[in-house]
Order: structure tokens, then sequence, then C-alpha cells
């Protein structure tokens, strides 16, 4: 049993941390799906249709941000993390919303298989500018999701979250960096001043 205690806590620790990995990436891309039915609801309220699919968007946030996690498990788009920050945030974003259409095709055809359909009419049927359109707008979405997360990946959990959280904590390590330089050029300073000096005395008369 106490050889188990340890792998008991590390599985609960990676099931805390993969848990509020997909909370964060859930609540981002819920917000901005919900916004989009909300634009969706308001331009067709003009027209006297209703429209609340406010259901199927936090639905479509919950399944993206698992696809996000199972791909980032496979290692996609690791290949290009030497690269700056911006093109691997532009690179994985693209990446994944091919992940997301690739999805999001075979859903379609699993469901209309469900209904009877044929491979073959199952794939004529998709609506692929419907498709299409949805995934541009998931790309734009994950730039500045994949470009939070490079960042939290080149600056540390730790440190990046406490930039986004804590009230003054660029300027306190700024602030202590600076400090110790100045320390180090002031100690300097001085030590060269003293060896001057016991240079001098130990010159001879």
């Amino acid at each position: 049993m106490a050889t188990e205690n340890p792998k008991h806590a590390v599985l609960k620790q990676k099931a805390i941390h993969e848990g509020q990995e997909f909370a964060g990436i859930f609540l981002y891309l819920a917000f901005f799906f919900c916004a989009v039915v909300t634009n969706q609801r308001l331009l067709l309220n003009e027209y006297h249709i209703s429209y609340f699919n406010y259901g199927t968007a936090l639905i479509n946030a919950a399944v993206i941000a698992k696809v996000i996690l199972i791909g980032e498990y496979a290692r996609l788009g690791r290949r290009q993390e030497t690269k700056p920050l911006l093109l691997v945030a532009i690179y994985k974003a693209f990446l994944f919303s091919l992940l997301v259409f690739a999805f999001h095709i075979v859903e379609e055809v699993i469901k209309l298989l469900v209904h009877g359909e044929k491979i073959v009419a199952a794939l004529h049927h998709i609506r692929m500018d419907l498709l299409l359109s949805h995934c541009v707008v998931v790309f734009c979405t994950f730039i500045p999701l994949f470009a939070f997360r490079e960042l939290q990946r080149v600056l540390g959990e730790e440190n990046f979250r406490g930039l986004l959280f804590r009230t003054g904590a660029t300027t306190k390590s700024d602030l202590g960096g600076t400090a110790s330089l100045s320390s180090g050029a002031t100690s300097v300073a001085s030590v060269r001043p003293q060896t001057a000096d016991l240079a001098n005395t130990q010159k001879p008369k």
C-alpha cells in the first residue's frame, strides 16, 4: 500500500491539472461561441426569427476543448516550438482548426449514417460551406488562445499565472532585477578603489 500511495497522488494531481486545463479552455471557447450566437440572434431578430442556440455553443466548446487536449497529448505542432511565439501560435491555431474540421466531418457523417444514409450520400449532404465558415471562426478564436498557451509554456505555469493574476508581479520582478544589478555594480565599483589602494601601498618606496 505504501508504494501505491505516491502513484495515486501523482494520478490525482495529473487529473486535477487536466481538469483545470479543460476548464480554462472551455470557458474561453464558451465565451467566444456564446458571443457569436448572440450576434446571430440579434441579426435574425430583425427578421422575426427566434434563435436560441446557446446549448449547442456550450457543447461545441466542451468538445473542442477536449479535442485540443487530445491534440496536445499527441504532441501536435511540437516541432515548430523553436520558432518565434507568434508564428508558433498561428501554426498551432491552423493545425488544430484542421483537426476540428476533420472532427466535425466525421461527426456529421456519423449523424447521417445513423439516420439511414449511405456513406457517399452522407458525404454529399454535408454542408461544407457551413463547416468552413465555422472553422474560420474557430481559427480566429484559436490564435489568442495558443498565443497565451505558448507564453505559459515559455514562462512556466506559475510565472504566467503570477503575471496574469497577481497585482504588481512584473513591477516587483523588474525592481528586484534592477536592484540586484545596481547593487552588483556598486559592489564592483567599491572594490576597485580598494584594490588600487592596496596595490599602491604594496609598491616598494
